[in-house]
């Protein structure tokens, strides 16, 4: 258990679902994966987000491909019961816990592993590789050397740095595919993410 595990898992993870529930979210991340998709990927028939929360990707993600199958790994008790009413599988539990049972062709984060004790990234870099069969996801704040920012008010809540950098330096398969930047002031806004899209080749 880590204090951030501890921090999502209680009253600052059950106030963050109704901060960020609503049709407009729904709207702007429809519009997000699109924008990814458009680099004319195979359809993929699995996904897996880690830190699913109560499923505003997914509920996105389905009006895109509504034949693929959704599972999300979620810490909060609330965000993962009401998860379920949207993903077909919910893993309950914090990422370093979570059993992951066989491999997706589409596994993803978004505004999640910023907010991971940095011990523990490369357990996470690791689970999200093993469970990717084709195509890996990071969707995360930017920086180019790790940093620390206050989260409303919270120290050692918030972290930022070249994640799928740091996943691509360790795992020589991953090639990236695309990558760009979604900004807050946008018609259908995001949160100032930079994602990059890698690709598992079969050989390094």
């Amino acid at each position: 258990m880590t204090e951030q595990a501890d921090f999502w898992r209680g009253k600052f993870g059950d106030e963050y679902i109704s901060r960020n529930e609503s049709d407009l979210l729904v709207a702007s991340n429809l519009v997000f994966f699109s924008r990814i998709f458009e680099s004319s990927i195979e359809t993929p028939e699995s996904f897996l987000e880690l830190g699913a929360n109560v499923g505003m990707n997914i509920r996105a993600l389905k009006l895109l491909f509504p034949q693929s199958k959704f599972t999300g790994i979620e810490i909060n008790s609330e965000a993962a019961s009401r998860l379920g009413n949207i993903a077909d599988d919910v893993i309950h539990g914090s990422i370093e816990e979570a059993v992951i049972p066989g491999s997706y062709d589409f596994v993803f984060t978004k505004g999640v592993l910023i907010h991971l004790n940095p011990e523990s990234l490369p357990a996470a870099y690791e689970k999200i590789y093993e469970a990717s069969s084709r195509w890996i996801l990071i969707a995360e704040y930017y920086n180019p050397s790790p940093m620390q920012i206050v989260y409303r008010g919270h120290a050692n809540k918030l972290f930022k740095r070249d994640f799928a950098g740091e996943m691509m330096e360790r795992f020589p398969r991953l090639k990236l595919h695309s990558y760009g930047f979604s900004y807050r002031n946008d018609n259908f806004p995001q949160d100032d993410i930079s994602w990059f899209l890698l690709k598992k080749s079969r050989t390094a």
